[in-house]
């Protein structure tokens, strides 16, 4: 048995996560990939390009200081690669690639800003053939702050696949008339992809829908319906936002981005008439490890 260290930066619109996984190898096995460790630092990059079309200057000193203390604790935990990928903030960013080439002067660590495309080819590399029935039909979302991807798998194909502008956080800043419309799109788009197919059901990623799954105390293999989720939406809608950090234990910056998530989830079940949504606790940092150890990336 080979046991490799591997690690993943996730530079994300509403926080920034370092995983360390380790890899083992077993001859004759297919590699299994455990968590060794997870820090998530809640760096609202979103909140400033998605307004102010640029990075703030005090949101690039804290990355830059994650950046270093990720660097320390890549190290302590003896990792052998690594990767760092940013989504759809840095990808708008005015000066997103100044504050990677800033980021690589200060402390070494390269930076690739990733296209929704990408970002979805990434996260498709974790494994859902656990999931995934030969004659099922299922839509999986991916919520992120800035960006959310659909995908549609049918008999283990990917039928269709796009990345929308409807991230947590991007719709927190929005008007209301913005999100209609992006609202509309994608309704427009889902309904169309899914409208010929049976026996669907969604596959929900990103940290709110897991956030939502703990929270329901189900077992990890089973799916949540469509009924429970409208219900705990509306829960979380009549509270506060101190009251979904004070009694709900979540954190402050989960505490306003699980609501616009929770919407998409719902709306996304509604348009393509699915009664369930499973939830496998796979994300962007995940295919990052895996793609790195697979040698998918330049």
């Amino acid at each position: 048995m080979e046991i490799k260290k591997y690690a993943a930066i996730d530079i994300g619109s509403n926080a920034v996560r370092l995983l360390i996984s380790n890899i083992i190898l077993e001859k004759g096995k297919e590699p299994q990939y455990k968590k060794s460790a997870l820090v998530r630092v809640p760096i609202r990059l979103g909140a400033d390009a998605f307004v102010k079309g640029k990075i703030s200057k005090d949101n690039t000193e804290r990355m830059l200081d994650a950046m270093n203390a990720f660097k320390l604790l890549m190290k302590v935990h003896g990792v052998e690669k690594f990767k760092a990928c940013a989504t759809s903030a840095m990808r708008e960013a005015k000066n997103g690639e100044k504050i990677v080439k800033k980021i690589f002067n200060k402390t070494g660590i390269t930076i690739a800003i990733i296209d929704g495309k990408k970002e979805a080819e990434i996260i498709f590399s974790t494994d859902l053939n656990k999931l995934i029935e030969s004659d099922s039909s299922y839509l999986y979302v991916d919520v992120g702050g800035g960006s959310t991807e659909f995908t549609i798998f049918s008999n283990k194909k990917i039928i269709a696949s796009k990345s929308f502008k409807m991230g947590t956080v991007r719709l927190l800043n929005n008007d209301k008339a913005t999100n209609k419309f992006i609202f509309e799109e994608v309704e427009k788009w889902v309904k169309q992809h899914t409208k010929n197919l049976k026996r669907i059901a969604l596959i929900g990623s990103g940290g709110n829908i897991n956030k939502v799954f703990k929270m329901s105390g189900r077992p990890q293999d089973r799916p949540l319906s469509y009924i429970y989720l409208k219900a705990h939406y509306e829960f979380l809608k009549q509270m506060t936002y101190n009251q979904r950090i004070t009694e709900l234990g979540l954190n402050p910056d989960r505490a306003d981005v699980i609501i616009p998530a929770t919407k998409i989830y719902i709306s996304a079940m509604k348009w393509s008439k699915a009664k369930q949504i499973y939830v496998p606790k796979i994300g962007l940092s995940d295919g990052i490890i895996r793609s790195l150890y697979l040698g998918k990336f330049d």
